[in-house]
């Protein structure tokens, strides 16, 4: 029998043995997690049942008790800009929490990672990942800053149109940091050089003075 031929052979055993392997030798963890059905039972607990209530005074992860807007971005009733008792909740049109330098920054250093590879450094669209998508590139940032906060963090929050949800990705906090640094963006890209600091406006003539 030539190499080719025991190659063959050879090839053809380790496939059978592959195929007649157990699930469990080939993703042991998986097979072996415990877990419960919802509404299943279970032989751990005295009563029987699988699903637990929750320990008493929690409360969910995405909520800040006393302040659903935080963990929502829009805000009911007659608190809610242009509604009253019962109406259609409605964004808030101001980040609902402490807007200063370090919350600033978290929002860029989470914007750069999250969002910029779409939106682009400075939110206008233009990227390389953009670039390639024929079917609906990313918009620029430009054209939303019209929105309220609420708007950009329930986009955010649950996604739209071809983006998906970032919740995963971003607590809370870190979803307002990107709110606040998105309207820092869209801010300065709308005002003229007269409104910078004069440190910054001499800065950036002799950057753009320089050859």
């Amino acid at each position: 029998m030539n190499t080719a031929a025991r190659t063959l052979l050879l090839g053809f055993a380790v496939a059978s043995a592959v195929a007649g392997c157990d699930e469990d030798l080939l993703n042991p963890m998986a097979a072996r997690q415990p877990r419960v059905n919802a509404y299943g039972t279970s032989e751990f607990y005295d009563d029987g049942l699988a699903m637990r209530e929750p320990p008493a005074g929690t409360v969910p992860r995405e909520r800040l008790t006393g302040q659903p807007g935080i963990s929502t971005g829009r805000i009911a009733g007659a608190t809610g800009a242009g509604g009253g008792p019962g109406a259609e909740p409605q964004y808030l049109a101001a980040i609902p929490i402490k807007v200063d330098r370090p919350l600033l920054e978290r929002g860029r250093r989470r914007y750069d990672i999250t969002c910029g590879t779409c939106h682009g450094p400075v939110g206008d669209g233009d990227s390389i990942v953009a670039r390639q998508m024929a079917l609906r590139p990313p918009p620029s940032l430009m054209l939303y800053a019209d929105r309220p906060p609420g708007y950009i963090f329930e986009v955010i929050t649950n996604g739209f149109g071809l983006m998906a949800s970032y919740a995963a990705e971003l607590s809370l906090r870190d979803r307002w940091a990107v709110v606040a640094y998105v309207r820092a963006l869209q801010l300065s890209q709308a005002q003229p050089l007269s409104k910078a600091p004069p440190e910054e406006q001499q800065r950036l003539q002799a950057g753009k003075e320089s050859p």
